[in-house]
C-alpha cells in the first residue's frame, strides 16, 4: 500500500496521535504525515505510506489554507486558546473597519519570529521543549508569504479569516502580531486547515473510518 490518504484530523490529538492510529489501524511502520497541525486544529492532515513516503518533502512545501478564528483583546503565552493569559485589553474603542484593514495588511511576504511553543530548533532542542522547562531564547525570523487574506466575519472581539500562506507559517503568530499592531493583543482561538497543496478538505475522511 503506497498511498496518500487525507484525514480530516479532530481537535485535541497531535499529528503524531493521528500517525500512531493509522499505523496500528493500517499495520503499516513507514507511515509519515506532511504539515504539522496543532492539537487543538482541525482539517487536513496528509498522510503518506510506504514508498509515498518519498513525497514527502515536496508536499510539505505546498502551500496550506487555512479558516482562523481570532480573539482580541486577550494574549496568551501560547499565542492560542491553549495557553495562559498574560494580558487582556479591550477592543470598544477598535472600529471593525479598522480591525479589517489591519488583517488585510499582513499580504505579501514577511518576517515572522517562530513561537516558543513550536518544533523549531534551537542547538539540537525543540523550542517547545525548552518553554516546558520555562526557558525563553532568541529566535531568528523566518520569512513566510500571506499570499491571500479575506476577512470573513467581524463581531465583537472577534474576526474570523481565511488565509493562504506558505510552508513554515505560524497562524497564531499572525493572530499575535495582528492583535500587536491593532494595539490590543490577540490569540487564536480556531484553526481549521481546509487545503494543503492540491488536497482540500472535500477528499478527507474521518480518522475513524481510516479502516
Amino acid at each position: 500500500m503506497d498511498d496518500i490518504i487525507i484525514i480530516d484530523k479532530p481537535s485535541g490529538m497531535t499529528s503524531h496521535d493521528v500517525v500512531a492510529i493509522a499505523r496500528r489501524t493500517l499495520k503499516i511502520k513507514k507511515i509519515g504525515h506532511c504539515g504539522t497541525l496543532d492539537p487543538m486544529a482541525t482539517g487536513v492532515l496528509v498522510l503518506v505510506l510506504n514508498k509515498a513516503t518519498k513525497l514527502s518533502a515536496s508536499l510539505c512545501a505546498d502551500d496550506k489554507e487555512y479558516v482562523c478564528l481570532m480573539k482580541l483583546g486577550v494574549v496568551t503565552d501560547t499565542q492560542d486558546a491553549s495557553g495562559e493569559v498574560i494580558s487582556s485589553n479591550s477592543t470598544e474603542a477598535i472600529d471593525g473597519s479598522v480591525i479589517e484593514d489591519t488583517i488585510l495588511s499582513f499580504q505579501g511576504k514577511q518576517e515572522q519570529i517562530p513561537p516558543m511553543i513550536s518544533a523549531k530548533h534551537h542547538n539540537g532542542t525543540r523550542l517547545y521543549k525548552l518553554a516546558r522547562k520555562g526557558i525563553v531564547v532568541e529566535r531568528e525570523p523566518v520569512e513566510i508569504e500571506i499570499k491571500d487574506i479575506e476577512v470573513i466575519n467581524i463581531a465583537d472581539d472577534e474576526a474570523e479569516f481565511r488565509v493562504v500562506c506558505s510552508k513554515g507559517t505560524y497562524i497564531r503568530t499572525l493572530c499575535h502580531d495582528i492583535g500587536k499592531k491593532l494595539g490590543c493583543g490577540a490569540h487564536m482561538k480556531a484553526l481549521r486547515r481546509i487545503r494543503s497543496g492540491k488536497f482540500c478538505i472535500e477528499d478527507a475522511i474521518a480518522l475513524k473510518d481510516i479502516s
